[in-house]
């Protein structure tokens, strides 16, 4: 059974991005997979200290939501992570996940304790779902290289964006009916494409 997870990283609940996020998963349900979805914003971890202490022991001296939650997303098939962007980036929520995960930096490129095989690569694929008010050309831009940060740490090829921007201009998601449809398919796909494999 492949197994996806889906991370919601908006503070608001139902919005666009989480309607977005549940058509990914329909499509992904659709096509037998068994899928779970978590809401950041029902969790509670604080923020990286940077104290370093993983770059000695590769393990995080916080314990709270978020340790147990980067283990289970790292040990789903399909990891699709959506966040609505916020003042040119993505949400606090989802941010303070991905500095939480350095532990897995740390393990990888400090005690080398860590190593993904490139098949380890090719059966995870990472999915990034974002929505956003304004259509300015360079809205999406600074969320890719963090998010990349965050598949190259657990352990997954970066597959495919799904993002859609002039929210306010067209009166959210659902004045974009095609962009729930484009999820939905892309979540069908990423699961058949593992079937394949």
């Amino acid at each position: 059974m492949i197994r996806v997870l889906g991370v919601s990283g908006s503070p608001h609940r139902h919005g666009n991005t989480e309607i977005l996020l549940d058509a990914f998963l329909e499509g992904a349900r659709g096509a037998g997979a068994e899928v779970e979805k978590v809401v950041l914003s029902t969790l509670a971890y604080a923020s990286c200290r940077g104290c370093n202490a993983c770059h000695r022991t590769g393990a995080c001296v916080l314990k709270d939501d978020a340790g147990p939650l980067l283990e289970r997303m790292a040990a789903a098939d399909v990891l699709a992570v959506a966040s609505p962007i916020y003042s040119m980036g993505i949400t606090a929520e989802l941010k303070g996940l991905i500095d939480r995960a350095q532990y897995l930096w740390a393990q990888r490129f400090v005690t080398n304790t860590l190593e993904y095989p490139p098949e380890h690569l090719a059966r995870h694929r990472g999915v990034f779902l974002a929505t956003a008010g304004s259509d300015w050309p360079s809205v999406f831009d600074a969320a890719f290289p963090v998010v990349r940060a965050l598949f190259s740490g657990l352990g997954f090829e970066y597959a495919e964006n799904l993002v859609y921007d002039a929210m306010d201009r067209h009166g959210g998601i659902r004045g974009r009916p095609f962009a729930l449809e484009e999820a939905a398919t892309a979540g069908r796909r990423a699961v058949e494409t593992l079937s394949r494999e």
